[in-house]
């Protein structure tokens, strides 16, 4: 009943800035410090992940439960009387492909919550603004919604060519100044930009060393996200949409996801003219282009013998003819994250393997769901099943490397799956839409 409370009077509050941010779309916000309260901290509570990995206090969110009120009450205090202090992010690394390795921040709990609370009001406000281009990190929306309005829009348009872009390290290298520069172009209330700040500054714990930024969020911050879509809305979004399609004599289409972006013209020579003026773009902005990864390419219905593609949140993207004589745009797993998805599984099985059958097999179909969940899209079944596929030798491998001796030969492998009930590849994508 409390609960549900405390999530009605967040919702009320942030209902009434959203309402004021769409009436107004220069109005600047003030008095938002004072919103981050107990109650606001409360709801933050009720939507942290309570299986995260702890902070550099290493206090768990067990431990934080055991006195919540208390240790709200007492962040509270210490957010209005100016007391509050970010605490260091401790700095781990997950593996990428190829052998390298990807930063996350992890912030210490309270960090967590303040953050979270203060990143619902900035998502509030900014959401009326982003456009519709823009598809990470909103609510109701996210990568297949891109992956669906891409292909819709490069089969009903008149697109020729692509520029694939990558940003070089773009969380790293955000620039604190520009950042507070556009929240205050909506927001006025120098509390609220002040932590902000405090979150940007606040030093990484990276092993034993200590690092203070000048630049960057960190990759798995609570607010990060927020911040890196509010910064590429006025570095990108806003660019393109008022500035290069304006000046474009034929068709042009930008659809971003995060920090990956693709962008499609009609006409080669506004194609290499937006390669040019985008590297100018993101430098005024302390952002770099990787080159080895940018690059333009010619994509279109009428040259498919060019056999041409590009990758985009885990899809490749080539034209083809259907079985009906049409032309169509095929769309299936990457190759780069079909094998790293193969390779994650190895890691897991090899792990793992040693556990119970039940538990194995439990986790096993939480995977491939959550596999066909994303991939299972239209015209992906072979990319699916070559999946399934590659999962059920290795499962086959190491199932039988649990002891000195062998344990299954095919036959009695294949009944064990349909003992557990193994899923078996499917698409999920209902609507037919993207190729109306």
């Amino acid at each position: 009943m409390l609960n549900s409370r405390v999530r009605e009077h967040v919702q009320t509050s942030l209902q009434g800035i959203a309402k004021k941010a769409i009436e107004s779309k220069k109005y600047r916000f003030c008095d938002l410090y004072r919103m981050i309260n107990r109650i606001s901290l409360m709801d933050a509570w009720l939507d942290i992940n309570r299986s995260a990995a702890s902070g550099v206090d290493k206090i768990t969110t067990k431990e934080y439960e055991k006195n919540l009120v208390e240790n709200i009450i007492d962040l509270e205090k210490r957010l209005k009387e100016k007391r509050y202090k970010a605490k260091l992010v401790r700095r781990v690394y997950i593996p990428k492909e190829k052998g390298k390795f990807r930063p996350l921040g992890i912030p210490a709990l309270e960090d967590k919550l303040v953050q979270l609370a203060a990143a619902k009001i900035l998502m509030t406000i900014f959401e009326q603004d982003f456009l519709s281009c823009s598809y990470g990190y909103r609510p109701k929306i996210g990568a297949l919604d891109a992956v669906k309005d891409i292909t819709k829009s490069l089969m009903t348009g008149k697109f020729g060519y692509i520029v694939e872009a990558d940003i070089k390290g773009f969380f790293d290298n955000l620039n604190h100044d520009w950042l507070v520069k556009m929240i205050e172009l909506r927001i006025n209330d120098n509390a609220f930009i002040r932590l902000i700040r405090k979150w940007l500054r606040a030093g990484i714990l990276d092993g034993n060393k200590v690092i203070h930024p000048t630049t960057g969020t960190p990759q798995g911050g609570i607010i990060s996200p927020v911040l890196s879509n509010i910064y590429l809305h006025y570095v990108l979004d806003l660019w393109f949409t008022k500035v290069i399609k304006p000046k474009s004599d034929g068709q042009a289409y930008l659809c971003r996801y995060a920090d990956d972006f693709v962008c499609a013209f009609q006409y080669k020579r506004e194609a290499e003219i937006f390669y040019k003026e985008l590297d100018k773009r993101l430098k005024k902005f302390d952002l770099v282009l990787s080159k080895e990864k940018t690059r333009v390419i010619s994509f279109s219905r009428f040259r498919k013998e060019e056999q041409t593609s590009f990758d985009f949140l885990g899809f490749e993207f080539r034209w083809k003819v259907s079985r009906s004589g049409q032309d169509i745009i095929r769309r299936k797993t990457s190759k780069k994250k079909f094998k790293q998805a193969l390779s994650r599984f190895t890691e897991w099985i090899k792990m793992y393997r040693n556990k119970r059958k039940t538990w194995i097999f439990k986790r096993l179909n939480m995977k491939l769901r959550g596999y066909y969940n994303y991939y299972g899209i239209i015209g992906n079944i072979k990319s699916l099943l070559k999946y399934f596929n590659g999962v059920m030798r290795l499962l086959f491998k190491w199932l039988n490397r649990r002891s000195q001796r062998k344990s299954y030969n095919y036959k009695g492998f294949r009944e064990l799956c349909n003992h557990f009930k193994v899923l078996r590849p499917r698409i999920v994508e209902k609507s037919v839409s993207a190729f109306a």
